[in-house]
């Protein structure tokens, strides 16, 4: 039997590496039912046990102690795999999980560390703490990224190449295409009489990176009216800033704003209704990553619009000619255009995309998780 134990945030907690570690862990146990999965999460969710893993919150966000993951580790007898879903925003400006990880396998508590690095930060951000934390990562026996850039970007830091692997972010696939939309607009507590022609969409976390300023500009210069479109606008608002630019499109299009914060269901539900979906993102600078929201999105099989930004390098990737340079709202308002009077054309052109959709279903990106973890326990042997 296996024993998988992963140290990473869990819903109800509201954050993106929550509901990944939620996709992998139930993907995983769903193609290796003998698998054992532990959750050590943070202070945000409770103890429990779901049908696919058990949940001990063992850590506070940004702490720079976490003795009680190896006092969770002893009480259960240790585990074979210890698996961190890293992001700077949720371990903070240090290396303490690292020493916790190294210090478990020091004390047999664990066989094998792994660590998935969410986010890689580039010489130019800045930030020593993170350059330090990287070059360390070669001391673990396994760190997984999710893109081309992100590997090679540590691999340029100096980790050791043998260590790195590459797994990207897992894709599911929408259940609710094919729904009538007034189902789907109900379950959203919506009007199907709310919306009128086209319909756009912009989901996720609601900051200043998702490049609503952008989007205004665009819908500006593109010049459509209230009445022949649609935007819904649907997410948890983390900066209030943004309600000004939130009432400005209200006055350019027609303006469904769901101000909470979305589960996957929800989200998938919102994909299924739209025509297209928007990504109009701006990156921080010297930042590596790739967006959750842009899977869930090219799931839903739908026209995708976004920015050439490294987040949605996998976009960029394999519908170029569907992104636009950041900070171009004349270029995103040209693109819509096209878009809108080309859309049959604009969904034939997608399926690069969608192809990479399939081919990275949460159940396949799982069997390679499964698959390096058994290929570093046995080259422990």
């Amino acid at each position: 039997m296996l024993r998988l134990g992963y140290v990473s945030t869990y819903p109800p907690t509201h954050c993106g590496i929550a509901e990944y570690t939620r996709f992998l862990t139930m993907s995983l146990k769903s193609i290796y039912p003998e698998a054992e999965i532990i959750v050590f999460s943070d202070s945000g969710s409770s103890f429990r046990r779901e049908s696919h893993a058990e949940i001990r919150p063992s850590f506070e966000r940004g702490s720079r102690d976490y003795r009680r993951v190896l006092d969770e580790l002893s009480e259960i007898g240790g585990v074979d795999v210890i698996h961190v879903q890293h992001e700077y925003g949720i371990f903070g400006k240090n290396d303490a999980i690292l020493e916790t990880c190294l210090e478990a396998k020091d004390e047999r508590l664990v066989k094998v560390v792994v660590f998935t690095m969410h986010s890689i930060h580039h010489p130019l951000a800045g930030h020593s703490y993170s350059l330090n934390f990287q070059r360390r990562l070669s001391s673990v026996n396994a760190v997984i990224v999710h893109s081309y850039l992100m590997e090679f970007e540590i691999q340029h830091q100096g980790v050791d190449p043998l260590v790195i692997h590459r797994i990207p972010h897992g894709t599911l696939l929408n259940p609710y295409l094919g729904h009538p939309r007034y189902k789907l607009l109900r379950d959203l507590e919506l009007k199907e009489s709310m919306l009128k022609g086209l319909t756009l969409s912009l989901f996720g976390f609601l900051r200043k990176d998702k490049g609503l300023d952008m989007l205004l500009e665009a819908l500006r210069e593109a010049g459509y009216g209230t009445g022949s479109m649609n935007i819904i606008v649907g997410g948890e608002l983390r900066d209030k800033e943004l309600l000004e630019q939130i009432e400005d499109l209200s006055k350019v299009v027609n303006l469904i704003f769901i101000r909470k914060y979305l589960t996957s269901d929800e989200i998938l539900k919102i994909a299924s209704i739209a025509d297209i979906i928007l990504l109009p993102y701006r990156d921080k600078y010297g930042v590596y990553s790739v967006s959750g929201i842009l899977h869930l999105s090219m799931g839903s099989f739908k026209p995708l619009l976004g920015s050439r930004v490294p987040r949605l390098i996998e976009l960029y990737q394999f519908a170029p000619r569907a992104t636009v340079p950041p900070k171009k709202p004349v270029e995103l308002a040209k693109k819509l255009r096209w878009m809108i009077h080309n859309y049959d054309y604009a969904v034939a052109y997608m399926a690069h995309l969608y192809s990479y959709a399939v081919r990275t279903q949460w159940l396949r990106m799982a069997r390679r998780h499964l698959n390096l973890y058994h290929e570093l326990l046995r080259s422990r042997s």
